[in-house]
């Protein structure tokens, strides 16, 4: 009991069970499939939320590049769903039946080696944990363990983004160049494309959003998060008590890649292309914004933040398709200004005092007939 007590308080447990019923129950039965699809794609973006929280909120590494994992992740199931509609029934049509259209276009005549692996879904699955965290590890191996942090690791993550760009758009031949890989049908068989398949991936994509928010919560309330929030605050008296902060710097640094990779794996299925516009440095610092708006301190608020920004996004385009930039960026602008916690700082200093108050004057309330105390509310009633 007291190890569930450590991992997630009332409050906390509240605000999950809120969360779940509106992605499981509310939004699904007040929005069409088109919508929910929406709604699917934004929660793509909400799992490099929750890896920014790890990492730049509790750990202090502001990642600017957030973008490459999401796109590794996303590339390496696109490269699985993109073999399976190149069969060569698929492809008779082509110079070189069997391959990829565009690796046809571009006059390529045998599948890459590096491309084999994807036809096991298996090989798939490990391929979109494993190839974004190793590529973390090697970038905060050289950063962290040579004490490069700040405004330069950041900046050095931006500059990642925009390499990884320039060569998918320049690999056009294997990566699809600049349109990168569409018309992606079947998984092992099963069709995508049709609402059923849609309805079916959202509530799958939930399923997983959820897992992560518990690994993420269960790092936070760790020792290892403990240390994670002392390194951000005193990075060298942390050091001087004998833990090596750089293995932490990278273990968190992995574990945003991994969530951020999981999601562009989703955004392959969901949305059913991938392309290099998701990889680069504006989609990356937008992730960021995400992560700022919800509060970069709150594993729920990173989810509604993305949720609310993406939302605004939509909204503002379709009303004011000429305007909205300038809508979207006054809200990012107000955001950090007045409310530099976000979301969960506006919750945490204007709305959870008031419920608190108010449940506590119903536990000390009197009866008005005889001014005596009502007492303790019955068990089940929200307290601290």
């Amino acid at each position: 009991m007291n190890d569930n007590a450590r991992f997630v308080n009332r409050k906390e447990l509240m605000g999950i069970l809120v969360l779940a019923a509106l992605l499981v129950v509310i939004l699904p039965l007040c929005l069409d499939v088109f919508r929910l699809n929406l709604v699917a794609k934004y929660l793509t973006y909400a799992f490099v939320a929750l890896g920014l929280v790890i990492c730049w909120g509790y750990g202090g590494i502001l990642s600017l590049g957030q973008g490459v994992f999401f796109g590794l992740g996303g590339y390496c199931m696109a490269m699985f769903l993109k073999l399976e509609a190149s069969s060569v029934e698929n492809t008779k049509i082509q110079s070189t039946p069997g391959i990829p259209d565009f690796m046809d276009w571009n006059q390529i005549t045998a599948l890459p080696f590096f491309w084999q692996p994807f036809h096991s879904l298996t090989f798939t699955i490990f391929a979109i944990v494993a190839v974004p965290a190793l590529f973390a590890f090697i970038i905060g191996a050289a950063m962290f363990k040579r004490r490069v942090g700040g405004t330069y690791f950041a900046i050095i993550t931006q500059a990642v983004a925009a390499i990884l760009t320039i060569l998918i758009v320049g690999q056009q031949g294997y990566t699809g160049g600049i349109n990168g890989m569409t018309d992606l049908r079947t998984l092992k068989g099963w069709d995508i494309r049709p609402d059923h398949a849609k309805i079916v991936l959202y509530f799958f994509e939930v399923a997983l959003l959820f897992g992560c928010i518990f690994i993420a919560q269960f790092i936070r309330r760790s020792k290892l998060g403990r240390i994670l929030v002392a390194m951000r605050e005193k990075e060298d008296r942390v050091r001087f008590s004998g833990y090596s902060v750089a293995n932490f710097k990278i273990f968190a640094f992995c574990v945003a890649a991994v969530f951020a990779a999981i999601g562009g794996a989703m955004f392959a299925l969901n949305v059913g292309f991938m392309s290099p516009s998701f990889v680069g440095i504006v989609p990356s610092i937008e992730m960021v914004i995400y992560t700022a708006v919800g509060g970069r301190l709150s594993i729920l608020g990173a989810v509604y933040g993305t949720l609310l920004v993406n939302f605004a996004k939509t909204s503002l385009s379709e009303s004011f398709p000429e305007l909205w930039l300038f809508g979207l960026g006054g809200l990012f602008i107000a955001v950090v200004l007045a409310f530099p916690n976000g979301l969960a700082g506006i919750w945490a200093d204007y709305v959870q005092p008031r419920i608190d108050r108010l449940f506590a004057s119903r536990k000390s309330g009197t009866d008005s007939t005889n001014g005596k105390s009502f007492g303790p509310v019955a068990d089940g009633a929200p307290a601290e």
